[in-house]
């Protein structure tokens, strides 16, 4: 029972550790809380009420309304949340050594932030490596997605090229990065948050779950405002579970020609008649992400009528 001598207070969850959260409070201090049943499941990113209890550790009793949640599928292939109240996804790339960079990711990855509702920023990393031929030729091939208005930062940890423009996008935003392993996202990470093992040991200690903090999804404010989720679940994304029609809206450059298809069910993989096909065509949208669409509805596994 919630106690008589506190009345609930708003916290902050800063990491979920499965039957206990880690609440930071309006001083910064952190708690362990559990969470009551009724409050429904707390992710990192969440807004909560919580209560203290005689035992010393807290439990939440109401989670507050999210503006957005981002998930990804778990082992039984169902939908799991990972952290809620994001603003901005951004998806972190290498720049290509030795051939042209793949947008299949990036693509999915975009789709993933237009259904959510959420900004998404386009980081590529690793500058350092490439020569001044590579880097003009992937700002040719990134220019499409500058044009639909995606912003786009190049990077190195390295020579710390494109940090303060990072930053600057960081700002007052609350940010998740994106990206497979290797590309960097760790490095970026620690720069903006030269603190970061401290702060790992200090909620470590307070949370007492020891190393396993490195594998948990965790919030990270950053110095002038904003914030960090970094989440090593964002890169086992899959849009399986989405429908044909919801990819379509994924494709954000695909909206003003929906409904201008000769049929009324065109999902844009051939038909005749098509009206993206013939914007790819014609030059109006990029035909390489018509190619990523059909390569992405190809994977769907489920259709709607």
């Amino acid at each position: 029972m919630t106690s008589h001598r506190e009345a609930p207070q708003e916290g902050l969850v800063i990491a979920n550790f499965g039957r206990t959260v880690s609440v930071e409070d309006a001083d910064g201090a952190m708690h362990s809380c559990v969470v009551r049943k009724k409050a429904g499941p707390a992710i990192c990113g969440d807004r909560v009420k919580w209560v203290a209890q005689e035992s010393g550790r807290g439990a939440i009793v109401e989670v507050l309304p999210r503006r957005s949640i981002l998930s990804r599928p778990d082992r039984r292939e169902k939908l799991k949340p990972l952290c809620a109240n994001v603003d901005q996804l951004v998806i972190v790339s290498s720049v290509p050594l030795s051939e042209r960079f793949n947008t299949r990711l990036l693509d999915q990855y975009l789709v993933a932030a237009e259904l959510t509702g959420i900004d998404a920023l386009i980081a590529m990393n690793k500058t350092d490596l490439a020569d001044k031929a590579t880097l003009a030729e992937l700002r040719s091939q990134l220019k499409p997605y500058s044009d639909m208005g995606y912003p786009i930062v190049f990077t190195s940890t390295l020579t710390r090229r494109g940090l303060p423009q990072l930053r600057d996008r960081l700002h007052g935003n609350c940010s998740v990065l994106a990206g497979e392993s290797g590309v960097g996202k760790s490095s970026l990470i620690k720069l903006l948050i030269p603190d970061l093992d401290i702060r790992i040991g200090a909620l470590s200690e307070a949370s007492g779950k020891g190393r396993h903090t490195t594998t948990t999804t965790m919030l990270y404010h950053l110095e002038g405002g904003g914030e960090i989720i970094d989440s090593p679940g964002v890169r086992e994304f899959g849009l399986w579970h989405i429908t044909a029609p919801e990819l379509e809206d994924g494709f954000k450059e695909f909206r003003e020609l929906q409904g201008h298809c000769r049929y009324r069910n065109c999902r844009h993989i051939g038909e005749e008649g098509c009206a993206i096909a013939h914007a790819a065509e014609t030059g109006h949208i990029d035909p390489g992400r018509l190619s990523s669409y059909r390569a992405i509805m190809n994977s769907l596994c489920r259709y709607s009528p």
